[in-house]
């Protein structure tokens, strides 16, 4: 089986924690057999608070700026960066400059529990 699809075609999702975040669902569980791949983008002047979740992150970031904190480290990120976030380690992401910071999230298929621990 194979999917071919369109981003300007999947619809953005705002996103209730932090601030100007929405998601583009760009393979959901339902249609990968491992892995759902997702797209953040965050907008100026925006963040997505400090929270884990049950299943690991791996990113890589398509444009902008961000301070990104993951567990006791915080660093700027930008385009052409790849992260790697475990499994239950906090993170979290503020903009930086006028532009916002877009990034594709691939998790593993399964049960994502998100927790917020700081607004």
């Amino acid at each position: 089986m194979f999917l071919h699809k369109h981003i300007d075609t999947i619809e953005a999702m705002p996103q209730k924690a932090g601030k100007g975040v929405s998601m583009k669902m760009l393979l959901s569980p339902d249609e990968s057999p491992h892995f759902a791949m997702r797209n953040f983008t965050i907008d100026a002047g925006g963040h997505m608070p400090l929270h884990t979740n049950t299943v690991e992150h791996e990113q890589y970031v398509l444009g902008g700026r961000a301070h990104v904190r993951i567990g006791e480290e915080t660093f700027e990120a930008g385009a052409g960066d790849v992260l790697l976030i475990p499994a239950g380690v906090p993170h979290s992401y503020e903009t930086l400059g006028d532009e916002a910071y877009s990034f594709l999230c691939l998790v593993p298929k399964g049960e994502d529990c998100i927790e917020v621990l700081s607004c």
